[in-house]
Order: structure tokens, then sequence, then C-alpha cells
């Protein structure tokens, strides 16, 4: 997509205030609960325009407190994205809108190695997931959820191996001045976990994952796993359920090679 472009120091993949901020993604929600999952633009603070046909949940109290002062400051006065569904696996949005690892398609093809998500935590499990490529062209998949409770590799069909890490937010009491928190990853430190994981699982037997007990044959073979240096990011993809932001990635760390566009910062009420 990006591959044979000139790529700036910060490239955005999704504005939830720009003119058509899903341009670069596909959206996938479950038909089967149409009440319960979609993916829907509204304003953070009054979570309005509501869905139509549909019902928002609830956010944690932390954040709904009777009290107006205590929630002054932590809700965003912009548009934001909600993604919502009980089925966590079935509703997300993706960049690029399609991807496929039988091929040499590149995907993003973007070579930043930091990727930064700002996102709402509402109380409920959630996953961002992203893949990458090495310099031995090897590809790996870096799934981030809020249930996931230890680090676990599993194969995925025979696509790419699937490396599952647990994400935490800042908790409630630790006085936090918005509900937002922006996600910063360094993506070349995944790439050695998944060797350092595989050793671990294979020594171990009481790994489990989210579908359970982990079966010793689903571990992908260390030839298999990428090793070599980061070359380049082939896609994102946001689950359910959350609110989103914005997505971009960048060739610096936060805080160094510039100051971060000022459009990037988080306001509040």
């Amino acid at each position: 997509m990006f591959s044979g472009s000139v790529q700036p120091n910060i490239v955005c993949l999704f504005s939830s205030t720009g003119s058509q901020p899903l341009s670069l993604f596909s959206v996938q929600v479950d038909a089967a609960l149409p009440s319960d999952s979609f993916v829907h633009l509204l304003n953070d603070r009054t979570s309005l325009p509501a869905p139509a046909g549909a019902s928002l949940i609830s956010l944690p109290k932390a954040y709904r407190n009777e009290d107006a002062e205590a929630c002054v400051g932590k809700q965003l006065r912009q548009t934001v994205l909600h993604i919502q569904s009980p089925t966590l696996r079935t509703t997300f949005i993706r960049c690029p809108a399609s991807f496929s690892f039988r091929t040499d398609d590149k995907g993003l093809g973007l070579k930043h190695a930091w990727l930064q998500i700002q996102v709402r935590n509402v109380g409920r499990e959630w996953s961002f997931e992203v893949g990458i490529v090495d310099k031995t062209g090897k590809h790996g998949v870096i799934r981030c959820s809020t249930f996931q409770v230890n680090p676990t590799l599993r194969c995925n069909h025979n696509l790419a191996p699937v490396l599952h890490l647990p994400l935490k937010f800042p908790s409630s009491s630790s006085n936090a001045l918005t509900a937002w928190s922006t996600v910063t990853v360094y993506l070349p430190d995944f790439i050695p976990q998944f060797a350092s994981v595989s050793r671990d699982q294979r020594s171990r037997t009481d790994v489990s994952d989210e579908d359970g007990s982990m079966d010793p044959s689903n571990v992908p073979s260390p030839q298999f796993l990428p090793g070599g240096a980061y070359a380049h990011l082939t896609y994102v993809k946001i689950y359910a359920t959350c609110r989103l932001r914005r997505i971009w990635l960048s060739n610096s760390a936060p805080g160094t090679g510039g100051p971060t566009p000022w459009e990037f910062e988080l306001y509040g009420d």
C-alpha cells in the first residue's frame, strides 16, 4: 500500500475527526447481533448521535460519576469511533481493507518502528492486532488483549504465528486525568519474543490462551518464527470494545525527533 511511497516521519492511519476517517479501513460487525455489534462515530462526551437500532453499553462508573465535577477532563468534546460487540473477534476495523499472507502482498508496507493508538477504556474486554515482517520475509502477528493473562504463541491456520500478549489499562484508582490512554508500541521489540515465548511454552504444560489449554502441537516450529531485524508493518486491526481517537506511526520515540503535532494531543472538556 505504501511500500513504494516516500514515507514521512509520521503517518496517520486513522483520525476520528477526519472527513472520511475509515477510508483506509474495512469494517466488520457481528451480523447475528445487530443491536449489540456496531461501529459508530459519536461525540465522546455526549455519546450522540446514538446508533440507529442499537444500544450503547453503559460506561464505567469511574467515568460516569454523578458528581459532574469528577468527570471534567475525562471525556473528549470530540467525535470518536465507538466499536462495540459482545463477540470481540467478529467486530473490528482493519487497515488495509484487504491483506493476504499467502501472496507477496506487503500490506501497509510501512517501515516506521513506533505505533501509537489513542483509545478509551470502556470497561469491556478489548484487543488490537498488528502484522509484522522481518528482514528475512517471515511474517508474524502480535495481538494484545486486556483479557490475556500470559504470553502465548500459536499457529494461525498455517498463515503466520500469533504472539498473544497481556494488555492493561491504567487502573481507575490511579487518578488519571482522562479516561483515554495512548498505547505506544515499539514494534522491533516484539520480534525476539516470538522465540522466547515459544521456548517457554514448549517447556510448560500450564499455559493457556483465550481458546483454553494450549496444545503443544499448535506451537509453531522455530524455523517459521520471525527472528531477523524488523522490516515493516503489514496491517493494523482494532477489535471491540473500545472508543478510538487516532492511530499513527512514527520513526522516532514519543518526545524525541521533534514535537508531536498539536492535533495529535487529547483534549477534554
